[in-house]
């Protein structure tokens, strides 16, 4: 019987340094709900989600149905050329499932890059213009176009330039920047004011396209943009003629407590990227977005081979059934107030935790040192006891945890977790955790 270290061994010959962010030493082999085990047997409370590609769990019973029974008629034909009923089906549910009260098409892909890919492809149609605006912080994936919005990690850009050209990225209005005794106010117009300055000197704001961004940042540290910011954003863009585009990979599907983390601030975007927890983290994507704009592109502009493949799609169908029937918008809501309570009650109780944030089973909570400042290795302590208590939690930026849950977790499971993380959090208290071996290698 092979055990982690020796799949690992065996793996490390044949995958490149680059496929994988580095944590710890494990290989799973099942899931069940919020449950892993790896290939020895040991289980984890999973407070990751498969980086929130398992909304619904792990091998939901009615996901995995779903897929069984559609493997048994049709694996794939690509929709590239024909339609399926099972994917037909799904654009008109997504259509109707995003915000905003008008006509929608839906391009579905098969990964959220490629969903990013598309905004920057229709926006661009659409237009006429040329530059995109993103912003610092931000994720939104792995393709040349993706990666050429994102700034979340240097090793995105080094070593593969010239990465995608007219691509603008501005100042995410993160809360980290607050300077000291800032009101709110007085931080929304700074960081507004960093935001209009290329407008004012070199970027012709009629040349503009789209500005894509998350209205609550995953990658960057779970940090939701202040309310009265995005209204100035959104507002810019209506004023001037700008595709306003969210990205909802990480933050959709019942995550924050809403079914789009956008209807936080009750505006309805124009484009909407949508990946991850679609399928239950089968690779499937789709933009949707307003008609005209979804309608600037002729075949074969934005077709792959297997984007919208039938048991994608039938696993999307039944992934979005089970947020329905089982209330998980509403349970993320529940459950994340009570995991705010128990970060608040840790936060008060050890002076290394700072600012924490949280919106439904989507958390970020920072770990820093006696001056307030990001402790990195401290951060790597505790997600390494965590791990060896079985628990799965990752860091974000070096020193901000990554709290989410599939927002399936009992609360016996949640709570369970919760007291594995006390554990952790005083035996940190208590200088009592080491580092792992390479952990200057570990994490973003």
């Amino acid at each position: 019987m092979k055990d982690n270290h020796s799949i690992l061994t065996e793996e490390a010959e044949s995958i490149p340094e680059s496929s994988r962010v580095k944590y710890f030493d494990i290989v799973l082999e099942r899931g069940s709900g919020a449950l892993l085990y790896d290939v020895e047997g040991r289980e984890y409370i999973d407070f990751l989600s498969s980086a929130s590609s398992a909304n619904v769990g792990h091998c939901h019973p009615k996901v995995v149905k779903a897929i069984q029974e559609q493997a048994e008629r049709l694996i794939h034909f690509t929709p590239a050329y024909y339609a399926n009923e099972m994917t037909a089906s799904l654009l008109t549910k997504l259509a109707q499932l995003a915000p905003g009260n008008f006509s929608k098409k839906v391009a579905l892909g098969t990964s959220g890059s490629d969903a990013n890919d598309a905004i920057i492809k229709f926006s661009r149609a659409y237009t006429g213009r040329p530059y995109i605006i993103s912003f610092t912080g931000a994720y939104h994936g792995s393709t040349y176009g993706s990666l050429s919005l994102s700034s979340v990690s240097l090793n995105m850009s080094r070593k593969i330039g010239p990465l995608l050209p007219n691509i603008i990225k501005l100042p995410y209005p993160d809360t980290h920047l607050r300077m000291e005794n800032e009101t709110d106010d007085q931080f929304i117009d700074r960081m507004w004011q960093m935001f209009t300055l290329p407008f004012e000197t070199w970027l012709p704001v009629e040349e503009v396209a789209a500005i894509i961004i998350e209205p609550i940042q995953g990658d960057g540290g779970i940090i939701a943009a202040p309310k009265d910011y995005l209204k100035r954003l959104y507002d810019f863009t209506r004023k001037h003629g700008i595709i306003f585009a969210v990205d909802e990979i990480n933050q959709g599907l019942g995550r924050s407590g809403k079914m789009w983390s956008v209807e936080h601030f009750n505006i309805e975007p124009d484009l909407i990227s949508v990946g991850k927890s679609l399928a239950s983290g089968l690779p499937l994507s789709a933009l949707i977005g307003r008609t005209e704009i979804m309608d600037s592109l002729a075949a074969p502009a934005h077709v792959f081979t297997t984007a919208g493949n039938p048991i994608c799609a039938a696993a999307a169908h039944a992934t979005l059934e089970v947020i329905e029937e089982e209330k998980l918008v509403k349970r993320s809501e529940q459950l994340g107030k009570q995991s705010f309570e128990f970060f608040q009650t840790m936060k008060e109780k050890y002076d290394f935790i700072g600012d924490t944030r949280m919106y439904g089973l989507d958390g970020g909570i920072d770990i820093v040192d006696s001056n307030g400042s990001p402790d990195i290795d401290g951060t790597t302590k505790i997600i390494y006891k965590l791990f060896q208590l079985g628990v799965i939690m990752i860091s974000l930026r070096g020193n901000i945890l990554r709290f989410q849950p599939p927002l399936v977790i009992t609360e016996a499971q949640l709570n369970k977790g919760f007291k594995q993380i006390e554990i952790a959090f005083e035996a940190y208290k208590n200088n009592e955790l080491t580092l792992p071996e390479h952990s200057e290698k570990i994490g973003w």
